[in-house]
């Protein structure tokens, strides 16, 4: 029975930052990693992914990326060497391949049990950093029998590279960032695709000489507390890949990509489309010119000499997929063998048996803290604010919950 103030569950950009904050602050503590850090950057994305923000901005205020353009985006091993490098730099004590597989309250006593491959742990407080992408989602839309086994379905952690696929056009449900970057990529390489696009928002790649993730931050944009009510569901699609561009449905229509409504049914060898997709282009331009406005207001106001770029808000011709939208596609008609469902993610906390979950299992929290004295999570989208969830995001969310860790612990040692 190994015991420790604070565990740390999972190795990847929110456990690494939170033990830069514990070890800081002086608590002991120790981040326990199934695999090996940063694992889903190894090994859960595709090989042409590259940070969907600039090296300047994406990473921890303790280093920068060795010998690399600021103003470039990083590769996924690029961003996996560096958590390791910061891991070192910052003498983390990480175990690695030791699964959580049981954490429970201790009946009447402070602190937890933790069951892994490793042994047992007792630990007063238990830090859950596995962040939110932790099992696949793939809508039950297509059903795995005789009529569809020819037909090869994969969500999007598991696509790599164009070559693994079968011969044939291809379908990509989702316009996020990973699904549009992936319906790219495909047709680059010369397959016929399909992209069903929901709601979205895209902000520009840059704007008058600065990249989006500054207009965010002297906009305040990435301060704000919680989502707008509605826009639970809509994703943001931006691309660092090929250097860096504006992700726009009409240019990939242009270069060969049939675009279409939200997936919606399957029957027979045919699948249906919802008759939404006008309405999404049309919300993502509302956003990309709000973006746009707001930026220009600002420039005005503050007297910055960035220079115009009028080019901005010229766009793309309507396709012929946007005036005429497809609303359902005979998938073997069509030559369709493969759907890549880009579809997000579900959380899974089945090792964490405490009562921190509402109805829908989703974590109850306050910044990260939750009604259970010593359960935290760490990671989490909008844990804090609309940057909760990038790399520097959660660095300062880690430094709140190291904070609170120790006015908890300088409580509880009172009088002993």
């Amino acid at each position: 029975m190994e015991k420790i103030d604070t565990l740390v569950v999972g190795a990847g950009q929110a456990g690494v930052a939170m033990s830069e904050h514990l070890g800081n602050a002086g608590v002991a503590h120790l981040v326990l990693e199934r695999d090996r850090i940063a694992e889903a950057w190894r090994t859960g994305r595709w090989d042409s992914l590259v940070a969907n923000g600039p090296a300047w901005h994406d990473r921890f205020p303790g280093l920068d990326f060795p010998d690399f353009d600021p103003d470039g985006f990083p590769s996924k091993d690029e961003v996996t060497d560096y958590f390791v490098a910061y891991a070192k730099q910052i003498n983390a004590p990480i175990r690695c391949g030791v699964e959580v597989m049981q954490v429970q309250k201790k009946a009447g006593r402070r602190g937890f049990t933790v069951k892994t491959t490793d042994g047992t742990f007792e630990a007063n407080n238990v830090i859950a950093a596995t962040g939110p992408f932790q099992r696949p989602v793939i809508p039950p839309v297509i059903p795995v029998d005789s009529a569809s086994a020819a037909l090869t379905q994969i969500h999007s952690n598991e696509y790599r590279n164009p070559s693994q696929l079968p011969h044939g056009a291809v379908l990509v449900v989702g316009a996020g960032s990973s699904g549009a970057q992936i319906a790219d990529e495909l047709s680059r390489s010369g397959k016929t695709v399909y992209l069903s696009v929901g709601p979205h928002d895209r902000p520009p790649r840059s704007y008058r000489g600065r990249d989006f993730v500054w207009w965010l931050g002297v906009l305040g944009k990435w301060d704000t507390a919680a989502m707008e009510p509605g826009k639970e569901h809509i994703t943001i699609s931006v691309s660092g890949a090929y250097g860096g561009q504006t992700i726009d449905f009409r240019r990939l229509a242009a270069e060969g990509i049939t675009l279409a409504g939200m997936t919606e049914s399957y029957n027979d060898g045919v699948l249906r489309f919802a008759p939404d997709l006008t309405d999404n282009i049309a919300s993502g331009d509302a956003n990309y010119l709000s973006v746009l406005d707001e930026a220009d207001a600002y420039i005005e106001r503050n007297g910055l000499d960035l220079p115009p770029e009028p080019d901005a808000r010229k766009k793309y011709p309507d396709p012929d997929c946007l005036t005429n939208p497809v609303t359902e596609l005979n998938l073997q008609q069509a030559g369709i063998n493969c759907i890549i469902w880009a579809t997000g993610y579900a959380a899974d906390y089945s090792w964490l048996q405490v009562d921190v979950f509402d109805s829908n299992g989703k974590p109850e929290h306050m910044r990260g803290v939750t009604s259970e004295p010593g359960i935290y999570f760490l990671g989490l989208p909008w844990q804090s604010r609309r940057g909760s969830a990038f790399i520097w995001g959660v660095w300062h969310d880690a430094k709140h919950l190291a904070e609170h860790i120790t006015t908890q612990n300088k409580y509880l040692s009172y009088g002993s």
